[in-house]
């Protein structure tokens, strides 16, 4: 390991590229070496911005095992727990060892079409959803055990972490982020005598596997947003869920911090 190497990575809006400044001075009055290219020997990786930023340098990264903690010069920044007006009182904390890690659990998804199968990696959420906001028939599992024929906008499955995020904004549960287990949550779900979707969330055990299989008529009618971005399979098959062995390791300085970030943001 490389000594004192940190790795800052940020977007470019103009509160993050004052805060970069700043950081960038503290961090070598202490005597760190600084990466903006990411190098996986660095001890820390530190983002800027917001909870976009925290995912996108995940994700192109490759979920790398380094931990990482962020400042949030974004909106919500719910990934985000150091204030950038509180950098030296970080660093401190940091140097004390005044800190402790969770390591947050991803989702892996594999899609399967006619010819091939793909597997994606997920922070927050994984949704199967019908093309140009139209509706979409799906056949849900358990397990290999069948459970319903959904009709709706989509069906979301999220990480704990995820659950504050789009996963709430559509009615589903918060979950806390170390349990190890996934959401199911119905998105505008269709509830008549032709359907019987379900209308709430449901949350399940991380041994479990979720199954989606659109039925023929949507096999290529229907997209795959992987934490936001939108991914196109043509003769869509399935769409297999399960907890994954990757995870996120971050690092929080306050004991309380998740409680006292529920309610600063959402309440």
């Amino acid at each position: 390991m490389k000594e004192k190497l940190i790795n800052v990575v940020s977007n470019k809006n103009n509160k993050t590229r004052r805060v970069k400044k700043d950081l960038f001075e503290k961090l070598e009055s202490r005597g760190y070496k600084i990466s903006q290219e990411f190098d996986h020997d660095a001890e820390l990786t530190i983002s800027l911005g917001g909870d976009g930023s925290f995912i996108k340098t995940v994700q192109l990264n490759h979920f790398p095992k380094t931990p990482i903690v962020g400042i949030n010069t974004g909106t919500l920044g719910f990934f985000q727990e150091i204030d950038p007006n509180r950098i030296d009182n970080f660093l401190d904390l940091y140097e004390q060892g005044k800190y402790h890690t969770e390591e947050d659990k991803l989702i892996r998804v594999k899609i399967f079409t006619k010819n091939k199968v793909f597997t994606e990696h997920v922070i927050n959420e994984v949704v199967l959803k019908g093309k140009n906001s139209k509706i979409v028939q799906m056949q849900v599992y358990i397990n290999e055990h069948h459970l319903q024929i959904f009709a709706g906008d989509g069906m979301m499955v999220s990480s704990p972490i995820g659950s504050t995020a789009y996963n709430m904004s559509v009615g589903g549960s918060i979950v806390y982020t170390t349990l190890e287990s996934m959401q199911i949550t119905p998105i505008a779900p269709i509830h008549s005598s032709a359907y019987r979707s379900l209308l709430s969330s449901l949350v399940v055990d991380g041994n479990t596997k979720i199954t989606l299989k659109p039925t023929s008529r949507y096999t290529n009618g229907c997209i795959v947003l992987i934490d936001g971005y939108e991914k196109e399979y043509w003769n869509l098959q399935k769409v297999e869920i399960t907890l994954s062995d990757k995870y996120v390791k971050r690092l929080v300085f306050k004991e309380d911090f998740y409680w006292q970030n529920l309610k600063d943001k959402f309440i």
